[in-house]
């Protein structure tokens, strides 16, 4: 095979890119894995903290639970492929292939499986409070070792290679040179797209590429307004960052998340009088549906100032060790409390996919956050998301491989205009993010969607003005996060139900005030 094909294309490197390329290999095909990242904190999933969740002997309460938290809106049938395939796909890959050591409860051979919000019951898999790095380094390692992949990192996709509905692989950029590589099928499994935000549990460089690729490429996307935001992120450097960023606007706070496994242990939050405030607003406290707790504390902090997670009631020490550091390295006095607030932390739609990861394009699959697999409805289930890459990667990698691999003639991305000013894509970022915070954030008005559609539609122009006659990962990032950033826009304004992540309120605002569109 010539240097620049593979029988199956893996864009990304998280759970699900790599479970893809693992299914893949297994086949017998030749897979490369293109990955944006250097090192592995630059996935999501090395970032996951809670765990993942199982079936256990009693799957049709987990399929209940996924659906209760999603409002009633989650796909029964893509519920059922996920928890029916978890067990098993857990033990193939997690437990025999990576040999994954997750906690064990303690003077017992059993698991400690943990509980978090919405979970009725103790299912959750984890090891302390950072159970993403310690599945993705061995998946890493493992695959680096496979002699039937190949795992190319700093290396970016721009722009599929498709003709007449069908994908044949994508353009790359590597050390600045791009080329097209061809594939038998391409997965993309790019993660989410933190970086429309200002505070968001996602690592840079999540800006939505997969979505944006495939949108542009005629793929049907859906479900994008419901975005979820994790409740519990502390912002204790939050005012030192501001200082630090006022001369680079456009840099995002670097926040860092509190796993729900806290508040599944006993954790309670507490405003800035002291008062416990989540029993008023929902039955199951600090355990409520993420959508629920995230404004409760957006409600709290604009009304009494501050929102801390109050860990006295368990041992934080003991439980959590990687939490406890976390808090020192941040300079957070957590037996005072942990100072949180709602970040932006994972998108429940996205590329449309079957049950094997298929999209509407042929031989295009999408897998992980990037995919709308139907599983999370309008607002996803904790200790979810690793699962669902974990499967959908494992049922997409080994339908993807088969296919002959055929070339065609690539779209011509063309560099011939001077480069441009080093703060320009920093600049476009700010006016996005701010766009978006002010008007798709965790609640919506109508007429503010109207407003940030206007300000998107604008900006998305001016970044394809330049893409026509340059070409640079930055600024394709760039046209990345403005496709997907309308197309959030535009299915958020379509969508007059306010259900889960999506929640609808008056417009209390003068439009006068507005300054997100300056």
């Amino acid at each position: 095979m010539s240097e620049n094909t593979t029988d199956v294309l893996v864009v990304g490197s998280g759970i699900a890119g790599l479970a893809s390329a693992l299914a893949a290999a297994r086949e017998g095909a030749e897979v490369t894995v293109a990955t944006k990242a250097t090192r592995p904190e630059g996935s999501s999933s090395w970032w996951a903290q809670g765990g993942i969740a199982i079936a256990r002997d009693d799957p049709e309460q987990f399929k209940a639970d996924i659906v209760e938290a999603s409002s009633g809106t989650a796909d029964h049938e893509a519920v059922d492929v996920l928890v029916d395939g978890a067990n098993d796909a857990v033990r193939d890959v997690l437990l025999e292939t990576l040999d994954v050591e997750f906690d064990e409860a303690e003077g017992d051979d059993e698991f400690d499986f943990g509980r978090e919000a919405a979970h009725s019951s103790d299912r959750i898999l984890h090891v302390d409070a950072s159970t993403g790095k310690h599945i993705h380094v061995p998946f890493l390692n493992y695959l680096d070792d496979h002699e039937h992949v190949e795992i190319r990192d700093d290396t970016a996709a721009l722009e599929l290679v498709r003709h007449e509905g069908r994908v044949y692989g994508a353009i790359l950029e590597s050390d600045g040179e791009f080329e097209p590589y061809y594939a038998g099928a391409t997965i993309l499994a790019t993660g989410g797209i933190g970086d429309l935000y200002p505070r968001t549990t996602n690592p840079d460089g999540s800006t939505g590429d997969g979505i944006a690729m495939a949108a542009l490429a005629g793929a049907e996307v859906t479900d994008m307004e419901y975005i979820q935001f994790h409740p519990t992120v502390c912002v204790a450097g939050e005012a030192r960052s501001a200082s630090k960023r006022s001369g680079d606007a456009a840099e995002r706070d670097s926040p860092f998340l509190v796993s729900e496994a806290v508040r599944g242990e006993g954790a309670v939050l507490r405003n800035g009088d002291g008062e416990r405030f989540m029993p008023d607003y929902h039955a199951d406290a600090e355990l409520a549906p993420r959508d629920v707790v995230a404004r409760a504390v957006k409600t709290e902090r604009d009304e009494t100032g501050e929102v801390t997670l109050d860990v006295s009631p368990l041992d934080f020490e003991g439980e959590f060790p990687d939490l406890v550091d976390k808090c020192e390295d941040h300079g957070v006095d957590w037996e005072d409390g942990i100072p949180v607030a709602p970040a932006e932390h994972f998108l429940c739609g996205g590329i449309d996919v079957d049950d094997r990861g298929q999209s509407s394009l042929d031989r295009l699959y999408a897998v992980g956050e990037c995919s709308r697999t139907g599983v999370h409805g309008a607002n996803r289930l904790a200790s979810t998301s690793l699962l669902e890459g974990l499967v959908w990667g494992l049922r997409a990698g080994e339908d993807a491989a088969g296919n002959d691999v055929e070339t065609i003639e690539a779209p011509e991305l063309l560099e011939r205009d001077p480069e441009l000013p080093e703060n320009f894509a920093r600049e476009k970022f700010h006016r996005l993010r701010r766009v978006m915070d002010e008007y798709i954030g965790l609640e919506r008005d109508p007429d503010d969607l109207t407003r940030a559609m206007s300000v998107l539609r604008r900006l998305k122009g001016e970044v394809d003005a330049y893409t026509r006659t340059r070409t640079s990962r930055s600024l394709y990032e760039l046209r990345s996060a403005s496709v997907t950033s309308l197309l959030i826009a535009r299915q958020a304004a379509e969508n007059d139900r306010s259900v889960g992540c999506h929640h609808l309120v008056e417009d209390e605002q003068d439009p006068a005030e507005s300054t997100a569109d300056d």
